[in-house]
């Protein structure tokens, strides 16, 4: 049976006002308001909807929906949703409302709105570029922020004599990789190679934009340097062959690198600086092939012979030079840093592990070698030399004579034993090349100066010229001894002074005995093979390198105009 107390859906929208509605009388807050006729126990919430969350948002937020038109679809009763406004997502776009506010406005309204959302897109890029820049600077300065170490200080007691014992530890090290830079730019100069320090020789590869003439290789000694240029070579340097090439080698005439390596052999000595110096102060600290050391600044080493025969480099008053040196705890030497007058900034770093054994080339005399006395069996062939030459009549011979920086000798001919005469053809490289013919005979040394060039070991003409011969001083003269000392052994009894053996050698794949003998003119060296032949003479020039006269026994040419020799 139907139930007639509930009331009618048309009862219901009549007699139950809405919360909306002004006819609906005041309730007391939060509690529900009774139905007209009480029949039913229906409760429906007065007073302001509130949001889901609880609390209705303000309507300046914009967050509700407006009621609807009159004739509209109405909403559920009960529920109402947040209306977001899309320009709140994006800071470029405009109010919604205000551009539909705006839609038949005027021309000028227009551009204000245009001109309100171009500064909102310029604000944004302003902002996007400082923020990259921020973050660009930041990683830059932590990057290359380092904090900042101890400041320098005078030296300690401890750390004088690790200045003082450096040149020892050197000197007992014996060797050590070299990798010099000189200057800067387009000036700068690269040298890389080895030093020995107990031998006292240095063994470079030169390169770089400013080697200029130098470019090659160069092997020096305290007293004396010879460069073997090669302009062809590329501007980087590399480590110089183990095994130097034999020939080539001069005296330079650009002097630039004396004072380097002046320095370079003022590293080391058989005993330390003076018990009161040096004095410095201590820089700071690095790292160099893994290993920690102190940087520590004092005056370079003491004066010390360089290559032209001068002591080490000093200040424009006659004071030290001040260097910085990389010294790790034992005082072992890994980098030093000084400027020389004349050179400019000068880097060196030392490769303590790379130590090989070096070979001096035959213009500086060659290995050392242990010298001794002769064998019974050397000095029988010693003794037989004379009459052994005598017997094989001549030979052909070239000559290389580094005789001074701006005199440097080739030449190539005959010499013979039994009429006692030579003929050769010179050529001084530092003379554009200017060609000579020397011709010794019992009467001494005569010269005629050719007006055209030749190589450097072209062979005089044949048959040689019956005039034009002049006995007046010439640049070639300072080959004169050697040819003399050629000549001398084939006389009586052989060269006569104290004898002793250097070494031994080879020469084109034939063992040598290279012995040298002690005269009043100073010592000569002779290179004598297994058969009692002579295959090369050696003197000291007054540069201090050495010249060779290489022989090759055998028949020569008539060497003068009215007759014939072997």
């Amino acid at each position: 049976m139907e139930n007639t107390s509930r009331p009618t859906p048309a009862a219901r929208d009549t007699d139950h006002p809405g919360p909306d509605d002004p006819a609906a009388g005041p309730t007391r807050s939060g509690r529900p308001a009774k139905a007209h006729g009480g029949s039913t126990g229906r409760r429906h919430r007065t007073g302001p909807l509130r949001h889901r969350g609880g609390i209705v948002p303000p309507a300046i937020l914009g967050l509700t929906e407006p009621d609807p038109a009159p004739g509209q679809p109405g909403r559920r009763p009960g529920t109402r949703r947040a209306a977001v406004s899309l320009g709140g997502l994006d800071l470029a776009a405009g109010d919604p409302a205000v551009d539909e506010d705006l839609t038949g406005a005027t021309e000028e309204a227009g551009a204000a709105r245009r001109g309100t959302t171009r500064r909102r897109r310029l604000i944004l890029t302003a902002l996007a570029l400082t923020a990259v820049l921020s973050a660009v600077m930041l990683v830059a300065t932590l990057v290359n922020w380092a904090p900042d170490g101890p400041a320098p200080r005078e030296m300690t007691a401890a750390e004088r004599e690790r200045v003082a014992g450096m040149r020892v530890i050197n000197y007992r090290d014996l060797r050590a990789g070299l990798h010099v830079t000189v200057g800067g730019g387009t000036a700068r100069t690269d040298l890389v190679g080895w030093v020995d320090w107990a031998r006292q020789l240095v063994y470079l590869d030169v390169g770089g934009p400013g080697a200029g003439a130098l470019r090659g290789l160069a092997q020096a000694t305290p007293t004396v340097l010879v460069v073997r240029p090669d302009p062809a070579a590329v501007p980087t340097p590399a480590t110089p062959p183990l095994v130097p090439p034999a020939d080539g080698w001069r005296l330079p005439t650009d002097r630039g690198l004396d004072p380097l390596l002046g320095l370079i052999f003022a590293l080391a000595a058989d005993g330390p600086e003076p018990a009161d110096g040096p004095v410095g102060r201590w820089v700071g600290r690095d790292r160099v092939n893994g290993e920690t050391v102190d940087i520590l600044e004092g005056p370079l080493p003491s004066a010390a012979p360089t290559t032209t025969g001068s002591a080490a480099p000093a200040g424009p008053t006659g004071e030290s030079q001040a260097a910085r040196y990389w010294l790790d705890p034992a005082g072992r030497l890994h980098r030093l840093t000084a400027s020389l007058p004349g050179v400019g900034p000068v880097n060196i770093q030392l490769n303590r592990t790379d130590r090989p054994t070096l070979r001096p080339v035959d213009a500086l005399g060659g290995r050392p070698g242990l010298p001794r006395a002769l064998s019974a069996a050397e000095r029988d062939r010693w003794r037989r030399l004379p009459e052994r030459l005598r017997s094989a009549g001549g030979a052909a011979v070239t000559l290389t004579a580094p005789v001074s920086a701006g005199t440097n000798l080739r030449g190539a001919g005959w010499l013979s034993w039994t009429s006692g005469t030579a003929y050769l053809g010179v050529t001084d490289l530092d003379a554009d090349g200017a060609r000579t013919l020397v011709r010794r005979d019992r009467t001494g040394f005569t010269r005629i100066e050719k007006t055209s060039a030749g190589g450097e070991a072209d062979l005089p003409p044949l048959p040689p010229p019956n005039t034009g011969w002049r006995a007046d001083p010439h640049r070639t003269e300072a080959l004169d001894p050697l040819v003399d000392a050629a000549l001398r052994t084939a006389r009586g009894t052989g060269p006569q002074g104290s004898i002793r053996r250097v070494r031994g050698d080879s020469l084109a794949g034939t063992p040598i005995d290279i012995v040298e003998v002690d005269t009043a003119r100073g010592p000569t060296r002779y290179w004598v093979d297994r058969t009692g032949l002579l295959r090369r003479v050696e003197l000291p020039t007054r540069a201090g390198a050495w010249a060779q006269l290489d022989l090759t026994p055998g028949p020569v040419p008539p060497l003068t105009s009215s007759g014939a020799t072997r």
